[in-house]
């Protein structure tokens, strides 16, 4: 389908086989990123990887990123982390099974993306910062919408900004680009003030801020500096805190949903793991069902509804329409993943269509595209993984689940914005399953 929003041609992709022809055979044309106002200020004139133009310095960013920050090697070094995150949380929903009370699983599993993606980012949680949890979750939400929202100037470059001030987007904008910068300098200040002990981890920050004072480290014309950390940084939280806990949400209402994939899924995790209490990440690579489970959820609730846009850089044939230079392309993956000419019973929850097939989320299937694909596929698309198949894991090696008394059915109605997140809180009540977690819990 193509559109044509104000000055800018525009074209929505719900086919996988023009998806494929848009993310393989014409990627080199099609992976610059459009200068749209929302990501261009939140991402310091863009300095991040996600939204800048393609070209040498998205090519050395991206080239940093993954090799000191994505890394294998680097990942592993923060499960340490994740473990312990997940375990306080685990530790908070066993006091809740005891006493009955039903829990808002969505809030829940934000705060545990959110703190354990500020102790990779810098090594503590909010503390030392003007900023909560909760807030954190409000500037989060209100930096989605104006990413997700319209902005005149946009679409209508020479005018577009006297609308974008009449309408109140241009203020928003920039409170939330102010609250950001305020948090991201606190936490660089402390670093820079704070010496670190040889025997912790080191977080990104330290990372970052040690590479910005090597002389030595090769990264073509690339200087680290301050707005380079922040922009950095935004990515980390935009791109990674709200998706991991929309998917992690998701996969638990569709469990619930369906209590014979519930049940099948928690006998191969407790199975596996025993009477150890926790399940770790060494575990996770044996459970077969739950990476499933997993896969369904992406195709079904993907976090991302439509792929960042892109934008030609030349003319480029598609299914024999002549598409010109500039024009942007959104990628629908909520609608590829729901394709029935790809997927039978497409709206459906059935995690064993995924058992025997080769079918994954790393961008070689394109009828499966949670993550994208191509030179601007997601580079963090292992660590929001590994976070979730952690998370579940525990959830449900620890609990049994299920609706509160009163409660029919769960909502499965999808918030609109840059983010599907689920509408309405996913409230569940946690069962205690293990004899010896509950002696544990009550002394």
């Amino acid at each position: 389908m193509r559109l044509k929003l104000g000055a800018i041609p525009t074209i929505v992709i719900s086919s996988p086989e023009t998806a494929r022809d848009i993310l393989k055979v014409h990627d080199l044309q099609c992976c610059n990123r459009p200068s749209l106002n929302g990501p261009r200020r939140l991402s310091y004139n863009s300095l991040d990887i996600g939204f800048c133009p393609y070209g040498d310095y998205w090519r050395e960013m991206r080239k940093f990123c993954v090799l000191e920050l994505l890394s294998k090697k680097r990942l592993q070094s923060f499960q340490s982390i994740r473990e312990q995150e997940v375990m306080s949380v685990i530790d908070f929903i066993s006091q809740a099974s005891l006493n009955k009370t039903p829990i808002d699983v969505s809030d829940m599993i934000f705060s545990l993306t959110a703190f354990t993606t500020c102790k990779i980012a810098f090594g503590r949680g909010f503390r030392g910062t003007k900023i909560d949890v909760g807030r954190f979750q409000d500037i989060m939400h209100e930096a989605t919408s104006l990413l997700a929202g319209f902005s005149a100037s946009d679409f209508f470059p020479y005018t577009g900004w006297l609308v974008d001030l009449l309408t109140g987007f241009h203020g928003r904008l920039e409170k939330i680009f102010h609250k950001f910068d305020e948090f991201y300098q606190q936490i660089i200040d402390q670093h820079v003030d704070t010496k670190r002990g040889t025997d912790e981890v080191e977080d990104v920050i330290d990372i970052l801020l040690k590479l910005a004072e090597d002389d030595q480290a090769d990264f073509g014309t690339l200087q680290i500096t301050p707005n380079h950390i922040k922009a950095i940084l935004m990515n980390l939280f935009l791109g990674g805190v709200d998706t991991t806990a929309i998917t992690m949400t998701w996969a638990m209402a569709e469990l619930v949903r369906n209590p014979d994939i519930l049940k099948k899924v928690q006998h191969e995790v407790r199975a596996c793991v025993g009477n150890r209490g926790r399940v770790t990440e060494n575990d996770v690579e044996d459970l077969h069902y739950l990476k499933l489970i997993v896969k369904e959820t992406l195709r079904l609730h993907p976090p991302a509804p439509l792929l960042g846009p892109r934008e030609t850089m030349s003319a480029v044939k598609l299914n024999g329409f002549d598409i010109p230079n500039k024009t942007r392309i959104l990628i629908n993956a909520w609608g590829i993943g729901r394709d029935p000419s790809s997927w039978k019973s497409a709206d459906e929850f059935i995690p064993e269509r995924f058992q025997d097939s080769p079918i994954d989320y790393k961008g070689q299937y394109f009828q499966f595209l949670p993550f994208g694909s191509g030179r601007r596929g997601c580079a963090g698309m292992y660590m929001g993984v590994t976070m979730v198949e952690l998370g579940l894991a525990n959830l449900l090696y620890s609990f049994d689940w299920t609706v509160p008394n009163g409660m029919e059915d769960i909502d499965m109605e999808e918030g609109f914005g840059l983010t599907a997140h689920k509408k309405k809180p996913l409230i569940l009540l946690p069962l205690l399953h293990h004899k010896e977690e509950t002696d544990m819990v009550s002394n």
